[in-house]
This record gives C-alpha cells, sequence and structure tokens, in this order.
C-alpha cells in the first residue's frame, strides 16, 4: 500500500512538471509530510458529485491530488483498503495571490477551474463541499465570519465544510504553531501582518451557529502542530 500511497503523490507532483522544478519539488513535499491531504482520500471525506470549491488553494495541491487519484484508481494501481476517490466531482480553487494561482491554472487546466481572487470578494458558486485549509487564520475575525456565512449560503443542504485551523487552546504545540507561522511570515515579507486564531471550541461553537453539525479530528499526525479539522455538514433547515 505504502508504494501506491507514493505513486499517488509522484502522480499528483507530476502535474506541475510545466510549471518548473520549484513547484513540482514544494507539491510532492508538501502532500507527503502534510496529512490532511492523504487523509481526505484514505477516509472518503468528500462527496462523489457536485462540486469542490476550495477556498485559499494556493497552486492547487488538493485538486492535483484528486486529479492523480482519479487517473491511479481507473489505473487499477489504488491503496488497498482506500475507498474509491471522489469520480465525479467538479473541481473549483479560488487564490489571492497571483503566483500561485497561475501555477494551478497552467497545471490544472485541463481538469480544474481555479480563478485569482479573494475569499473575501470572491462569489461562491453553488457546490456540494467546501475546503479551507489553513486560509482563515490570515483574515480578521469579522472577516473569517463572513467568508464562512458565504460558503454556507453557496453549500447546499447536507454540503460539507472541510475547515482546517490551529487550536488556540492547544498550549505548547499551538506555540509552536504560531511562532512557526510569524516565521514564513516573515520570510514572505509581511513583518506586520497580524494572524489571527481561535480554540477549537470557538470554532465549533461559531460553525454551529452558521447551520452546521461539527465534529473534530486531530490533523497534525508526524508534525509537531495544533492542527485540527473541522467535518461539517450543512444541516437541512
Amino acid at each position: 500500500m505504502e508504494s501506491q500511497h507514493n505513486s499517488l503523490l509522484e502522480a499528483a507532483a507530476r502535474r506541475y512538471h510545466g510549471a518548473g522544478a520549484f513547484a513540482k519539488r514544494f507539491a510532492f513535499g508538501k502532500l507527503r509530510l502534510d496529512p490532511v491531504f492523504s487523509a481526505f482520500l484514505m477516509r472518503g471525506c468528500l462527496p462523489d458529485r457536485g462540486t469542490l470549491l476550495d477556498l485559499g488553494c494556493g497552486q492547487g495541491l488538493l485538486l492535483a491530488l484528486l486529479v492523480a487519484a482519479r487517473d491511479q484508481f481507473g489505473r487499477g494501481q489504488w491503496p488497498q483498503g482506500w475507498p474509491p476517490p471522489p469520480l465525479n466531482l467538479a473541481l473549483q480553487g479560488i487564490e489571492i495571490d497571483p503566483d500561485r494561482a497561475s501555477v494551478a491554472q497552467r497545471s490544472l487546466s485541463e481538469w480544474a477551474q481555479v480563478t485569482q481572487q479573494d475569499v473575501r470578494d470572491a462569489a461562491f458558486p453553488p457546490c456540494s463541499a467546501v475546503v479551507l485549509l489553513d486560509v482563515l487564520l490570515y483574515l480578521e475575525e469579522r472577516d473569517q465570519v463572513r467568508v464562512l456565512e458565504k460558503a454556507a449560503a453557496a453549500l447546499e443542504p447536507g454540503g460539507l465544510l472541510l475547515l482546517r485551523e490551529a487550536d488556540a487552546g492547544a498550549g505548547f504545540a499551538f506555540r509552536v504553531t504560531r511562532w512557526s507561522e510569524r516565521m514564513l511570515e516573515i520570510l514572505r515579507g509581511r513583518l506586520r501582518n497580524r494572524l489571527h486564531y481561535r480554540g477549537a471550541v470557538q470554532w465549533a461553537g461559531l460553525l454551529e451557529t452558521l447551520g452546521f453539525s461539527v465534529r473534530t479530528e486531530p490533523m497534525s499526525a508526524g508534525t509537531p502542530f495544533a492542527n485540527v479539522l473541522f467535518l461539517c455538514t450543512k444541516r437541512n433547515k
């Protein structure tokens, strides 16, 4: 199973061959080291129909992984015991950074639609799933709420929101996470950019008030961070 898993990650990274060596190496390293991407497939988190909207998608790593998963599954090269990947899910992404959006557009143009926009301003299309991975910490609290409200409005009843954020109540692991994010911001030249965190209990409470049924899972395996995945189902009115 491990060899098939590695083959899947390599296939996803190869989507970036035309975008340069850095984009390809970054894709493979991030997909291999960050547990959330493979967890989506191992646990069958995503629906098989409708539209997936990946907000703050970067260079489109999740989208590339899903495209590679369909191909590998069709070839019979799929890890034993994993559920089938979503084969009928339309893929869309929104990314604010023009360089990352351009990489995603060039690498995934045949399989996914990626637009360069700010998630605070973009109109969200109707969808069956929304993904937000490590995005809301960069937004002020009122904008966090506004983006989640828009996501809730765009989702069909029973639709799924997958949100990952750091748990500000996780003690030392959260301090490591906050320090790491601050170092990344300094390296990006954004020394004055303030990051905005909430505790897992506060995130869950907010999501409940927006009409979601919420369950949480730790999502930091193999890392020193305090990340939590919120699996949120939009309640029927």
